[in-house]
């Protein structure tokens, strides 16, 4: 489990240890100094994190990377169509951990729920991270009460009474963006850009995949003065990803339909050489090969609980 608290500051820690200048604040628009051929970023900003004043200030760069989340409003200005994307919403409380382990909470143990109790179309979920631990649940449904599922989930794992320490809400992105680039001089990277596994809703590794394929192509087109570099990271990334991403996105818009398909999902799932796929697929990052008796075994286990065959 990462702890995003500690993790994203030691990433930016390490960007600035490396050279980049840090500044803190809040996007506004882009504009351009066309006589520099040079890209305006104009944000709010401020001394510190905590601070309430605020002062308009813009910096003067050939490149704009956009890192700023599912709803982008760096992509929003300056990609087209890139508001046409499927979002699931999710919301968790971190909460202090009990003193004493239950039978439906273990410190050590990842819970993932399929039941429309708590989401009608994704998962909900109890994830440890030391001293605290997340509990939360996604949807697509916009009207669906996150706050209401969570409070019923607290009382099935018999957590009601640990303190919240905070409450967080974010769009995930559903699918890659058709273009992560403007073809001149901005481009996408991690939710901003699309890139979290459907039926998993992960993304820190595709995201930091997604910067380190920017920053490559940045490179090209600053030493050779070229903005067509700006299209490969997408076409490394599909190439890389595109099957699994494909794959992840079927199973989710088939099982996670309602909560029979979705049981009969887990119940797949139970199977030893289903499990050992997706884990090292999960781990490798990539679909992996098996001999072909396993894959016709899974294959057929599949067709009877889509077909109703097999019992659940």
């Amino acid at each position: 489990m990462v702890d995003r608290d500690k993790f994203d500051e030691w990433l930016r820690d390490r960007a600035e240890k490396n050279g980049a200048t840090r500044k803190i604040g809040s996007f506004n628009f882009i504009s351009r100094n066309r006589l520099e051929n040079k890209v305006l970023v104009h944000y709010t900003a401020r001394e510190n994190v905590s601070d309430t004043k605020s002062y308009p200030e813009c910096v003067l760069t050939s490149y704009v990377v956009g890192a700023d989340g599912a709803n982008s409003e760096v992509a929003k200005q300056e990609i087209k169509n890139s508001s046409l994307k499927r979002l699931v919403f999710a919301y968790h409380e971190i909460i202090q951990r009990p003193e004493k382990a239950s039978e439906n909470y273990e410190p050590n143990r990842c819970d993932v729920i399929y039941s429309s109790k708590y989401s009608p179309d994704f998962y909900s979920w109890v994830f440890p991270h030391g001293d605290t631990f997340s509990i939360g649940t996604g949807s697509a449904q916009k009207e669906f009460s996150f706050r209401g599922a969570i409070s019923n989930l607290k009382a099935k794992h018999e957590l009601n009474g640990c303190r919240v320490i905070r409450r967080e809400g974010a769009p995930i992105p559903l699918k890659p963006l058709g273009r992560w680039d403007n073809g001149a001089d901005t481009l996408l990277v991690g939710d901003a850009a699309g890139v979290v596994a459907p039926s998993s809703g992960e993304g820190i590794y595709y995201a930091m995949l997604s910067g380190k394929l920017a920053a490559r192509a940045l490179t090209k087109c600053v030493h050779e003065k070229n903005p067509d570099y700006l299209k490969e990271p997408r076409k490394e990334f599909l190439k890389l990803h595109g099957k699994v991403f494909f794959i992840l996105g079927l199973l989710q818009s088939f099982w996670y339909r309602n909560d029979q398909l979705r049981e009969r999902f887990v119940k797949i799932c139970e199977d030893e050489d289903v499990q050992y796929l997706t884990f090292e697929s999960y781990m490798r990052k990539e679909i992996v090969k098996r001999k072909r008796k396993e894959k016709i075994k899974i294959f057929f286990k599949d067709l009877a609980h889509l077909f109703g065959f097999a019992k659940v």
